[in-house]
């Protein structure tokens, strides 16, 4: 008897089950999907146990007639693909019919439908693959799927599940993508009876943005002005109307440089309407940012890549969230130019904070958060909140007794004038010699309606246009904060310019252009320096011996294991020339293997930049603070150093006039 034999389909669904159906989560998606497609306005998702024990989503959609309600659960049904060459031009988010029969093969999946073209609906119950029943029912229109007991005939896989917690975050993470990718449409998400995420149809992503994440988010995002390029040139004899099919537009939102995400769950990636985890995007995010945020750090990002059908691919993964374009490496560029024009275009400045007045904390259980404030939050920090969240029922505030009085009206809370966050215990500044500590102000309680007895306010004090870093240009240098810190005035406020970073983002696009135009300035040094080097760092120098050239170096091999470094440039200092070859030659020696000779280029400008800048504890005349403030209104993105650290900060006109109760 041979070896080879066919699976059954008990066998066969739950194998395709395990590529489909990873967690609670893939379930949901799959749904929301299906409900998408039927063209639903209202959807609804209700979780019990972070989808352990029960998922079911609700939509009015199109519904199914009862013959399609059987048919659903076969392998491969689906109505969405006629014949193979519909492959090329996927238009729906869902296509290949396994989501149901793969689900209904691990779980107890319950379906109620019906079509409008039908009176009466259709109620489907399976268990574990096999068909239970198939009545007729009272309906509305539209479709419910009951998904119970996942897992529940394949107990190795319910052993791999994560905590209810980590499971309800990745179905918010879910629900909160998709109600971002269509505003138009009305999401709701239960977990155990409670509200997480409530939003209902708006004209705009904004409006969208706004509900989800709130107005401090949204005051952090830059919007994307929209922006096309033509992926490919229509042929000659195609019809006027193709050359619209290959074109790529972009919209959404970034953060502004101050923003700072310690991982990628707050990058929103959408190609058509389709949720994806795409890694050239990714990378071409991460290249936007470049010298702009820190490289360990990420940005918020909510992007719509919108192109023609046959433009992209998404018949390479079975969870359909990777995607191939045919035109890769132009939708790569594309998206970072996009983004960093934007962000140069618009040059956001950092706020200083208001300090925030305390307030009595409400008597709930340790740990819990309010789901109205857990929906506001962006998700990584929204994920963050749910895995801390221990789900236990609020515990209700106590009755006043009679010896309590009533609590008083809370004052408006005024902002205080703070340079940075309060923190415990008290932080110092420590500037080399003195360390200095930083008290906070103590908050006011009472806010004193008195005349103003001041006369009106100077015109011009409340400026109307938006701040941005354009207003570099009038800033009038006031003096040092500790000789680190150029405290400024502007129109729209006080300004504070950390004088070292600024000077090295100067440095940093000044040798750009120098090394584009190949005039680098340098000077030859009197006696060659010469530096030992590991093998590493052999193997690295003669990597990129041509870009130290371009840059400024004049270096050539001194003997087996060392290099004499001839001239440098200009305006590196000769006492930091050592540090800074070796700075060069380790620049994260891995990562730069996977970089670009133009990132490699930047990076060796940021070192020297860094290097050649003025440092803090340095004092600065008149002329100095102001030739500084002058050179940086001039860069090409005078938000952050090369680093990505902030430059300047504001403190505006208007909470200034706050905190002395002038308005």
């Amino acid at each position: 008897m041979g070896r080879i034999r066919i699976l059954s389909d008990a066998v066969a669904n739950k194998i395709a089950a395990g590529e489909v159906v990873e967690r609670p989560a893939s379930v949901v998606k799959e749904l929301l999907e299906n409900s998408l497609d039927a063209g639903a306005a209202y959807l609804r998702i209700e979780v019990e146990k972070g989808g352990r024990r029960l998922v079911r989503v609700t939509d009015d959609g199109a519904g199914m007639l009862r013959d399609d309600a059987m048919l659903a659960f076969e392998r491969h049904a689906t109505s969405k693909l006629s014949d193979v060459n519909d492959l090329f031009a996927i238009a729906t988010l869902g296509f290949r019919g396994e989501a149901l029969p793969s689900i209904a093969a691990v779980s107890r999946l319950l379906l109620e439908t019906r079509s409008a073209d039908e009176t009466t609906g259709t109620r489907v119950e399976i268990a574990g693959g096999k068909l239970l029943r198939c009545d007729e029912a009272a309906l509305a229109r539209g479709t419910a799927i009951t998904v119970r007991d996942l897992f529940f005939n394949v107990p190795a896989r319910r052993k791999f599940l994560r905590s209810e917690q980590t499971e309800l975050a990745h179905i918010a993470s879910l629900a909160t993508h998709y109600s971002l990718a269509h505003p138009g449409k009305s999401f709701e998400l239960l977990h155990e009876g409670k509200s997480l995420l409530d939003v209902t149809p708006v004209e705009s992503i904004r409006e969208r943005v706004f509900q989800v994440f709130g107005s401090r988010t949204l005051s952090d995002l830059v919007e994307l002005e929209p922006c096309e390029t033509v992926l490919e040139a229509p042929a000659p004899g195609d019809a006027p109307g193709d050359a619209e099919v290959r074109r790529l537009r972009l919209i959404g939102f970034i953060s502004q440089p101050q923003v700072h995400k310690l991982n990628r769950n707050s990058i929103y990636i959408f190609v058509n309407g389709r949720l994806i985890r795409d890694r050239l995007i990714l990378h071409a995010i991460s290249s936007a940012y470049h010298n702009v945020i820190p490289p360990a750090c990420y940005p918020f990002a909510l992007l719509f890549l919108e192109c023609g059908f046959d433009e992209v691919d998404v018949n390479v993964h079975p969870s359909k969230t990777e995607v191939r374009f045919r035109h890769g490496s132009l939708v790569h560029d594309f998206v970072r130019d996009a983004l960093r024009q934007e962000l140069i275009a618009s040059r956001p400045v950092s706020s200083l904070p208001p300090a925030a007045v305390a307030r009595p904390a409400s008597p709930r259980t340790p740990g819990a958060l309010p789901a109205q404030a857990a929906a506001a939050l962006p998700f990584s920090e929204f994920s963050q909140a749910i895995e801390n969240h221990g789900f236990a029922e609020p515990v209700t505030e106590p009755p006043q007794t009679a010896a309590e009085p009533p609590p008083a009206d809370e004052p408006e809370a005024i902002p205080d004038f703070t340079l940075r966050r309060p923190q415990a215990p008290a932080p110092r500044l420590d500037f080399g010699g003195a360390s200095i500590p930083v008290s906070e102000p103590p908050a006011p309680t009472l806010k004193l309606k008195t005349p103003d007895t001041h006369g009106p306010l100077p015109p011009g004090l409340l400026p109307d246009e938006t701040y941005s870093l354009n207003q570099l240009v009038h800033l009038r240098p006031l003096g040092q904060i500790h000789e680190s810190f150029i405290v400024a005035a502007g129109r729209d406020g006080l300004w504070i310019v950390d004088q070292h970073v600024a000077h090295e983002r100067i440095l940093f696009e000044q040798v750009l252009r120098q090394q584009a135009a190949g005039r680098v300035e340098r000077q030859q040094l009197l006696i060659p320096i010469v530096l030992e080097l590991t093998a590493a760092q052999q193997v690295e120098y003669a990597r990129i011996a041509d870009e130290l050239h371009a840059s400024g170096f004049e270096t050539e091999p001194f003997g087996h294991r060392a290099i004499a470094v001839k001239a440098a440039p200009a305006v590196a200092g000769a006492a930091d020339l050592e540090r800074l070859m070796f700075e060069i030659l380790e620049i994260g020696e891995s990562e730069l293997r996977r970089l670009s000779m133009d990132d490699v280029r930047r990076a060796i400008a940021a070192s020297i930049a860094c290097r050649a800048a003025i440092k803090v504890n340095m004092r600065l005349d008149q002329a100095k603070m102001e030739w500084l403030l002058s050179a940086l209104a001039k860069t090409e993105c005078p938000m952050s150093c090369p680093h990505g650290r902030p430059i300047a900060l504001r403190y505006a006109t208007r909470e200034i006039l706050k905190g002395f109760l002038r308005i």
